[in-house]
């Protein structure tokens, strides 16, 4: 069994890392590191883009979440194609034609300061890290169940693995390796999905109603809840519908294309592979409920993460476990890449480059600080992954969207989309989301425990609202006036051009003189 698990996991890294080989000699400036160039397809970028979340937060964290709550677990992935349905019409073509590598450009071109741009990087890499270690988690877990190896050496064995890749490959080998394991990750679920109904004389209701004799309707059907657990019930979907389009490794994606119309294009194409995927979920989350038993998965590992590796054991035996468990430890390497990727971008595009260089950096010496940038976010990185073992990686996963909805996407729609917005609302707004949340978090159940001192544990539905309200409050009351209010809008006037037509108001103004 280990000789056909270590075969299968050799030849797929063997063919990322060939991947990698060819996307190196194409990795020469700090635009093909972070964007790949802007040489991907709308198509490509999609396939991509899906694969970013059918990684270890869909494939582990969601199945296992269902095989132990039933229902409600699916609440942690039923809403990403709502999530991308809004991407595509509120972020996708705007945030193409305004940024370059990163969120705080695309802030930038209406509020060029280094405050805006600061705030934007620091909360980029909070968010980046938070969802980086749910990533690592269950590749971890992985490579531990099928090796025996210790945890902490299965983590700093991938850290150096994802080192690697995003160092020499940069985003075009991410984009790559996204591609080829979403193809086969489809596969695998597939599979599964046949494997499962053929214990069910391929009664695809069969799972359901297995589950529901076994363990009551509860099981099958959402779960009544009140009080703080009602609450955080619907404060995690707020979380995962909103955080999406706040989500740094996922908007930067829309910047790997050359122009709006390809960036549409990948935001409706990962809308479909998305439906696709989570209809298979629950038939597989329910199967390893009733194949593989609750104890037994709970036994394994308490988040449930290992769910699918065992239900892959029991219906296909040792080769479609090797099977399985490589492809979706390929599937988080590369969803590690692009983390990486963006928290790096932040770092040494936007701190070291913009703010503490003022811009006067050559592309050779951003490209070398973005290098340095990669290998400290992995660092840390793997040092909370040593302490997140126990965690549902769906959860940590939904926790980095929850920020990214307290913090990023307010100040990304109100500048965007209002004209009052100020560099100074933007600042209060995503200091408010940042700090609020992250204090949730530390004083909700999942830290403190039972114990604590707050009832819930995900922070979207009681800090957006209050980051979305101090941004509007601080816009109204720091509104400039006189000369200052008409540079304003005039910024305003130019940067909705840039953002609905991917052009200046001087290149809009040439395009109109000479259609008449």
């Amino acid at each position: 069994m280990n000789l056909v698990s270590a075969s299968l996991f050799a030849a797929l890294v063997a063919v990322t890392l060939m991947i990698t080989a060819w996307a190196s000699k194409r990795n020469k400036s700090a635009a093909d590191h972070y964007v790949a160039g802007g040489s991907l397809t709308g198509r490509q970028n999609g396939v991509a883009i899906a694969g970013d979340f059918i990684s270890a937060a869909s494939f582990l964290g969601v199945t296992g979440a269902i095989a132990l709550t039933g229902f409600n677990g699916f609440y942690l992935a039923v809403f990403v194609p709502v999530a991308f349905v809004l991407a595509m019409l509120l972020i996708a073509e705007p945030l193409r034609n305004l940024g370059r590598f990163t969120l705080a450009d695309v802030l930038a071109t209406r509020f060029p300061g280094k405050d805006v741009r600061s705030m934007m990087a620091l909360s980029t890499v909070v968010i980046s890290v938070v969802y980086l270690v749910s990533q690592l988690v269950g590749a971890a877990l992985l490579v531990s169940l099928l090796f025996d190896l210790d945890y902490a050496v299965a983590v700093l064995i991938i850290g150096t693995l994802t080192t690697a890749y995003t160092l020499v490959g940069g985003m075009l080998a991410t984009s790559w390796i996204q591609i080829i394991k979403t193809g086969l990750l489809m596969v695998c679920a597939v599979v599964l999905f046949v494997l499962v109904l053929v214990r069910f004389d391929f009664n695809p209701f069969g799972p359901f109603s297995t589950a529901l004799a076994e363990f009551g309707q509860s099981f099958v059907a959402p779960q009544r809840t009140s009080g703080t657990a009602s609450f955080d019930q619907l404060s995690q979907t707020v979380g995962l519908v909103l955080g999406v389009l706040g989500l740094p490794h996922v908007m930067i994606r829309f910047l790997t294309v050359p122009d709006a119309r390809q960036a549409r294009t990948s935001a409706y194409t990962a809308i479909w592979i998305f439906f696709a995927f989570y209809l298979l979920v629950p038939v597989l989350g329910y199967g390893a409920a009733k194949l593989v038993g609750v104890e037994v998965i709970k036994s394994e590992n308490r988040g449930g993460n290992l769910a699918v590796a065992q239900l892959a054991e029991t219906v296909g035996g040792g080769v479609l476990l090797a099977f399985v468990a490589a492809v979706a430890f390929v599937t988080i390497l590369a969803a590690l890449s692009g983390l990486v990727i963006a928290t790096s971008g932040a770092i040494a595009h936007d701190l070291y480059g913009q703010v503490i260089r003022n811009g006067s950096v050559s592309a050779k010496a951003q490209h070398r600080a973005a290098r340095v940038a990669t290998v400290a976010t992995c660092v840390i990185g793997v040092a909370i992954a040593f302490a997140a073992q126990k965690q549902n990686v769906a959860f940590l996963a939904s926790l980095g969207m929850s920020i990214a909805a307290c913090a990023n996407l307010p100040a990304l729609l109100l500048t965007m989309y209002w004209k009052r917005m100020t560099a100074r609302a933007v600042i209060s707004g995503i200091v408010v989301g940042l700090v609020l949340s992250i204090t949730v978090i530390l004083l909700s159940p999942v830290v403190q425990g039972p114990d604590s001192i707050l009832g819930f544990s995900n922070p979207a539905l009681a800090v957006a609202p209050l980051s979305l309200a101090v941004s509007v409050v601080v816009a109204l009351m720091s509104a400039p006036s006189g000369e200052t209010k008409a540079r304003a809008d005039r910024l305003f006037s130019v940067m909705r051009i840039r953002a609905l037509t991917g052009q200046t108001e001087t290149e809009n103004d040439d395009t109109m003189a000479a259609t008449r």
